[in-house]
C-alpha cells in the first residue's frame, strides 16, 4: 500500500537572542530608556547637568593649575627621596627588561589567537598604562624620558614577536620565563653595589610591597585555607586561631607589632630587617588571613561529587585536593582574590604611619618644600597620587575580567 508523503515544513535556523533583539534607533533608543516617563525625564536631565557642570569644573582644575611642583619631583614620585639620583639608570634598566620579558610572555599567549583580536584585547587592558605614560612625558622638559619610554616600548614589542615565534611547547616555560624576569628586574635594581630595597621610595616601593605581599600572601592563604578544613584537629584549629586573631586586629595594628617585635625574633646583631621588610611581611601576614577565607569559600563550593569521583579513579586525598578540588575553588573565586589584591595594593599607602615615604606619603610631604610651601598644591600631588593608584588598580580589574572570560567563571 503506498503511503502519502507527509508535507514537513522546513525548520527554521536558531538565531542567537543577541541577533533577535529589534533594531531600534537611536533617537527611539533614547526615548524609551531616558525619556519615558516625566520622572525619567527629570532625572536624565539632573544627571547631564551634573556630569555636565563637574566635568567642566575638572576641565578647568586640570589645564588652569599649576602643576610645576609635580614636574619638579617627578622623580620623586617615582623612587623616593632616598634613592640616588645617579642610580635612576638602574630602575629604567628594570623597566626595559620588564617590558620585555612581559612581550614575551603575551607573545607565548596569543600565539594561537588572531592578531587583530589580540590587539585590540592590549589596547582596552593598556590604555591606563598609556594615558599615565602621555601624562608622566607631558611633565619633563628633555629627551632622555621620551628615549627611554621608546626603548622600553620597543622591548615589549621586540618580546611580543619572539613570543609568538617560539614553538606551542615553549608555553609551559611561561613560569619560568616570569621567575627569570623578576630576577633580572631585582638584580639589575640591586645587584653590582645597587640600591637596596630599604633605600626605595614612591611608585618603587607601592609597587615593591604590592607585589611582594601578593607573591607571600597567596600561597599562605592557600595553606591556610587548607589547614582550616583538615581533619587533624590541631592544624585545624591552629589555622583557624591565626585567621580569626589577624582578621580581628587593624592593619596599622599589624604594622606597628612587626615594626617593634620583628627584630626580637633574630639573635643581637645577627639581623636587623629594613623598615620595608617589616612593612612586606605585616602585609603578607594580614592579607594572607583574608586570602584563607577567600580560598575556603571557593572549596567549598565544590561539588563533593568531584571529590568521590577522584576517590572512585584511585587518587589519593592530597593528589585529589591538588589536581581536582583546589584548581576549581580557586577558579570560582578569581573576582574576590583580585578584589584582595586590589585592596592590598591601596593598604599600601599605611605604611606612611612608619616614616616610609611611598608614593601617597611622597605626595603629602613635597608641598611642604620651600620652593611650594604656603601656595596651597596639596590638591595637585594628592590628584596625581591618586590617578597612579587609579590606573594600576583598574589595569588589574580589567586583567581579572579577562580571566574570567577565559575561565568561563559564573558560565559552566
Amino acid at each position: 500500500m503506498r503511503t502519502r508523503p507527509v508535507d514537513v515544513a522546513p525548520l527554521e535556523p536558531i538565531v542567537p537572542a543577541q541577533a533577535r533583539r529589534e533594531k531600534v534607533p537611536p533617537a527611539e533608543w533614547v526615548r524609551r530608556n531616558l525619556f519615558s516617563t516625566p520622572l525619567s525625564s527629570l532625572l536624565t536631565l539632573a544627571m547631564v547637568i551634573g556630569l555636565g557642570w563637574t566635568s567642566v569644573q575638572l576641565f578647568r582644575f586640570l589645564f588652569t593649575s599649576n602643576w610645576e611642583i609635580v614636574r619638579v619631583n617627578l622623580t620623586t614620585f617615582m623612587v623616593g627621596l632616598d634613592f640616588p639620583r645617579d642610580q635612576v639608570w638602574r630602575v629604567w634598566a628594570a623597566i626595559v627588561l620588564a617590558s620585555a620579558v612581559s612581550g614575551v610572555s603575551a607573545g607565548l599567549e596569543e600565539r594561537r589567537r588572531r592578531e587583530a583580536t589580540a590587539l585590540r584585547e592590549r589596547g582596552r587592558r593598556l590604555w591606563p598604562f598609556l594615558l599615565l605614560l602621555a601624562v608622566l612625558l607631558g611633565f619633563t622638559r628633555t629627551w632622555v624620558p621620551t628615549a627611554l619610554a621608546v626603548t622600553s616600548l620597543g622591548a615589549a614589542s621586540a618580546g611580543l614577536v619572539a613570543g609568538r615565534r617560539l614553538p606551542a611547547r615553549a608555553r609551559r616555560l611561561a613560569p619560568l620565563i616570569w621567575l627569570a624576569g623578576v630576577a633580572g628586574v631585582f638584580a639589575a635594581l640591586t645587584g653590582f653595589q645597587g640600591v637596596g630595597w630599604q633605600r626605595w621610595g614612591g611608585l618603587l616601593l607601592t609597587l615593591f610591597l604590592a607585589l611582594g605581599g601578593i607573591v607571600l600572601c597567596f600561597p599562605l592563604g592557600v595553606l591556610l585555607a587548607l589547614g582550616r578544613r583538615s581533619s587533624l584537629p590541631v592544624v585545624r584549629t591552629v589555622c583557624a586561631g591565626y585567621i580569626e586573631l589577624i582578621r580581628g586586629v587593624p592593619l596599622v595594628t599589624v604594622l606597628f607589632m612587626l615594626y617593634l617585635m620583628l627584630g626580637f625574633f633574630f639573635p643581637p646583631g645577627a639581623f636587623n630587617p629594613a623598615l620595608s621588610t617589616r612593612a612586606l611581611v605585616a602585609f603578607a601576614l594580614f592579607t594572607a588571613a583574608y586570602v584563607a577565607e577567600i580560598v575556603r569559600g571557593g572549596l567549598q563550593g565544590v561539588p563533593k561529587g568531584q571529590v568521590e569521583a577522584a576517590q572512585a579513579l584511585g587518587l589519593s586525598p592530597v593528589t585529589a585536593t591538588f589536581l581536582i578540588v583546589l584548581p576549581q575553588g580557586l577558579r570560582n573565586v578569581i573576582p574576590a582574590l583580585v578584589g584582595q589584591f586590589i585592596t592590598l595594593f591601596k593598604d599600601t599607602s599605611l605604611v606612611a604611619v612608619l616614616s616610609s615615604f611611598d608614593l601617597l606619603h611622597v605626595a603629602e610631604v613635597v608641598p611642604t618644600q620651600t620652593a611650594f610651601l604656603g601656595q596651597g598644591l596639596q590638591t595637585q600631588t594628592l590628584l596625581f597620587a591618586a590617578f597612579v593608584y587609579w590606573v594600576f588598580c583598574y589595569t588589574m580589574s580589567r586583567s581579572s575580567q579577562r580571566l574570567e572570560r577565559r575561565l568561563g567563571v559564573g558560565e559552566r
